[in-house]
């Protein structure tokens, strides 16, 4: 018997739509991550994008523990003396709050061209309104799959 490696015809991508209100961010992001790779298929091939596209809403109300929302995010400008930095609160009250779960869930991949290609399949939303409907995606309900996934 050999061993099974999926190719592009085997390949079934889903849409699922998930609600990070009140979900805790680490733990929303490992998910997300492992359902963009395909490690939850068992057709899973480390070699090929497998992955479902995943929709998140209301990534403006995701959830973080302890003093996390102080903790900075850096970036470089490139330019001599460019290190920059915003908390990541400072980022959820801005324009673009859903760059914080973005960066988590890119963080959480592994390097390299197929991850860049895997995080394509990736849309996030700060509000509860997304332009998929016609998708028509399944919803994948992260809060209830761990009670620690939902901060009180």
């Amino acid at each position: 018997m050999k061993t099974f490696t999926a190719t592009p015809a085997d390949i079934d991508k889903k849409w699922i739509l998930i609600d990070a209100e009140g979900v805790v961010l680490g733990r929303l992001a490992s998910i997300v991550a492992m359902r963009l790779r395909g490690k939850h298929k068992p057709s899973f091939t480390p070699h090929m994008d497998m992955g479902d596209n995943v929709i998140i809403i209301n990534a403006d109300k995701v959830q973080m523990t302890g003093k996390k929302r102080e903790e900075n995010f850096y970036w470089h400008t490139g330019h001599p003396g460019g290190i920059k930095s915003r908390t990541k609160q400072q980022i959820l009250e801005g324009a673009y709050p859903e760059r914080v779960v973005l960066q988590a869930v890119k963080r959480m991949l592994p390097g390299g061209p197929l991850s860049r290609k895997q995080m394509t399949n990736l849309r996030i939303y700060a509000g509860a309104a997304h332009p998929h409907d016609a998708q028509s995606p399944e919803v994948l309900d992260v809060k209830s799959m761990n009670k620690k996934n939902t901060r009180s």
